[in-house]
């Protein structure tokens, strides 16, 4: 099978990579695991290699509130990316304006236990408020069994949501459980929008194909092919054995077997969402 992206499309978008400058912009906080060097221009290789023409750095919990790492990255894209950052509910309104002239077109709420979170639920009205208007979203990663608890405070935001890592369940469950049930129910609202991404960071199973995380990215993709997106997770943050990214390429094939729907998945739909 071809390493490259199953796609007859120009402009694949890989929706979520980190990049890591260690030497240039330490970590400021401490992980289990530690990241690997991971420079825009190593991924940029890799994403060539894939068929990939454009991405989303996102921010990575490492960093803090410091985001220069990631905007340095942005920069560098040659307006190939966009970025996803860490924002304080009170940053100016002039800071703000001019991270949206650079490309940024998101906020990251990083609300699974224990990884590294800076923002809190009680920040999410408020900077949801703050970037409505630029028409970023926020990147919410939240272990996907507790959803529902948070459906209401979701649905009652301004502005578009993306939701990370099939719903980052960190128990798989079956589409029947609660919380994807309620995942669907945000998809429904066509303001929500959900990554396949990072099977191998919830999978029992493991790999090749994550069986058992790969029924709900085969769900979401048949029955919401408007509202999903595609990632690697580059460079795998947290992976002690990181996962094959030509492997991570073909689950695609697998959880969507069309290649309409592919195409709509890397491209269109990333499109729509990021502004390129």
């Amino acid at each position: 099978m071809n390493s490259r992206l199953s796609t007859t499309t120009v402009t694949a978008c890989d929706c979520h990579i980190h990049v890591y400058d260690l030497e240039r912009y330490p970590i400021a906080q401490a992980s289990p695991v530690s990241p690997p060097a991971a420079s825009w221009q190593t991924y940029l290789s890799q994403r060539n290699a894939l068929g990939i023409s454009h991405s989303i750095i996102v921010q990575a919990m490492g960093y803090g509130f410091d985001n220069r790492c990631t905007l340095e990255a942005l920069a560098a894209s040659e307006g190939t990316a966009k970025a996803v950052i860490a924002m304080r509910p009170d940053a100016p309104e002039q800071e703000l304006a001019e991270l949206d002239a650079a490309g940024v077109v998101g906020v990251r709420f990083m609300m699974v236990p224990n990884n590294g979170n800076i923002m809190t639920w009680d920040m999410l009205n408020p900077v949801a408020a703050r970037i409505s208007d630029f028409g970023w979203n926020i990147n919410l990663q939240v272990d996907g069994r507790n959803l529902l608890e948070y459906e209401s405070l979701l649905l009652a935001q301004p502005c578009t949501i993306v939701i990370d890592h099939i719903g980052k369940f960190l128990e798989p469950v079956p589409t029947c459980h609660p919380g994807f049930q309620s995942l669907c129910r945000l998809l429904d609202t066509g303001r929500v929008w959900v990554k396949l991404s990072a099977a191998y960071e919830t999978s029992k199973v493991g790999s090749p194909n994550y069986e058992d995380v790969g029924v709900l990215a085969s769900a979401l993709a048949h029955n919401y092919p408007d509202r999903c997106l595609w990632a690697s997770n580059w460079p795998h943050p947290g992976q002690t054995l990181r996962p094959d990214d030509v492997g991570l390429v073909r689950l695609l094939d697998r959880w969507a077997p069309s290649v309409e729907v592919r195409n709509r998945i890397l491209s269109a739909n990333p499109t729509e969402l990021y502004r390129f």
